[in-house]
């Protein structure tokens, strides 16, 4: 268990809240959630009311505030933003995209302003896979660049990677280069349809599974720490290995969309994650705090036991509870089974039911 997690009701506050601050970005990432766009949105939350919303999120006190995008150093005002978010109190993540901008960037000026962690984004192991998929040439080289300018001003380094069907055949590569770059953190993120994904490039539920396995297995002997996006059932097989004598899982939180876990649009818009794009409300009109603890989508994405089809049956359902927005973005609704995990519950297994990936309990 996260050292933070154990002291929060995930009913009351949100574990880690993301904060889209634009959708400008110089990037055209194939599968990009937000369908970033060179130009900021016309209606995104103006300098008064971005500075107005950091004091609502200081007031539900995530224990992490992460500013994103599109790129949010595209915003004009980010450094006004991570200054008031650190006066309040608040810790600061930034994740940006991998730009000359970027490389150009005092990272000791991030750090003063409040900085604590900042990610980067690796989506293939080579410059030839990684500027493909994010869709401008030289992002590969410039990513290394920043990865050593941000850990030699002192900020966490947390990379992430897409684990799609098209980079499945670079896990090997994806390994070795995380080894070579020696981050605090890797990040796997499992696909999810949405924005400039499609379910074509989804990975199968064998070759996820293995991967899990793997992880776990070489887990102990990694110079950093593993950690999945939209991939909980990796918690699941932690435990399993927990169970069979194996190292027992560090740091585990059993957050998921909507349980534990915000966000917000650039137009201010309240969503249970930025992949799962069902709107509660919005912040220019609405209580961000009310909106979390009390509208029908939080409260029942909070609901472990409303879980649909093999979820709702599985003993693990509490801890991982599979993709709420991979569940949504394939058409089974935000409480269908995950549809990439290919684990059968006990109760399933016992009483021989069919086990589908429908939102029925029956």
């Amino acid at each position: 268990m996260h050292p933070h997690a154990a002291a929060i009701d995930f009913n009351e506050r949100p574990f880690i809240l993301f904060w889209e601050v634009t959708r400008a970005c110089a990037l055209a990432c194939k599968h990009c959630r937000a369908i970033a766009q060179p130009k900021a949105h016309p209606e995104e939350l103006t300098h008064e009311e971005a500075l107005r919303l950091v004091d609502e999120i200081a007031e539900l006190r995530p224990p992490m505030l992460v500013l994103t995008g599109g790129d949010p150093m595209m915003r004009a005002d980010i450094f006004d933003i991570i200054k008031r978010a650190t006066a309040k109190g608040l810790r600061v993540a930034l994740s940006p995209a991998a730009t000359p901008r970027l490389v150009h960037t005092d990272f000791h000026q991030l750090r003063k302003a409040g900085v604590v962690s900042l990610s980067l984004s690796l989506d293939g192991a080579t410059q030839e896979t990684h500027d493909r998929f994010r869709g401008v040439p030289h992002t590969f080289e410039r990513t290394l660049q920043v990865a050593r300018a941000v850990m030699e001003a002192g900020i966490q380094l947390q990379v992430n990677t897409t684990l799609a069907k098209s980079t499945l055949p670079e896990m090997d590569a994806f390994i070795e280069l995380m080894k070579q770059i020696k981050p605090d953190v890797w990040s796997v993120f499992v696909l999810v349809p949405t924005g400039r994904a499609t379910a074509e490039d989804l990975p199968n539920a064998e070759d996820l599974e293995a991967v899990w396995n793997r992880l776990e297995q070489l887990r102990a002997e990694l110079p950093f720490a593993i950690k999945t996006t939209e991939g909980h059932h990796y918690r699941r097989v932690l435990l399993q290995a927990a169970r069979r004598g194996g190292q027992p899982p560090r740091h585990m939180v059993p957050t998921r969309d909507g349980k534990g876990v915000l966000f917000i649009s650039h137009t201010g818009e309240v969503q249970p994650s930025g992949f799962l794009p069902l709107t509660a409300g919005n912040v220019r009109t609405d209580n961000l705090a009310e909106l979390y603890r009390t509208h029908p989508i939080f409260t029942e994405l909070r609901n472990d036991d409303a879980l649909g089809g093999k979820c709702g049956k599985c003993e693990y359902r509490k801890v991982c509870g599979g993709s709420r927005a991979r569940a949504y973005g394939s058409g089974l609704g935000m409480m269908g089974a995950e549809p990439l995990c290919q684990y059968i519950p006990a109760a399933c297994r016992q009483d021989k039911s069919p086990y589908t990936h429908s939102a029925s309990n029956d």
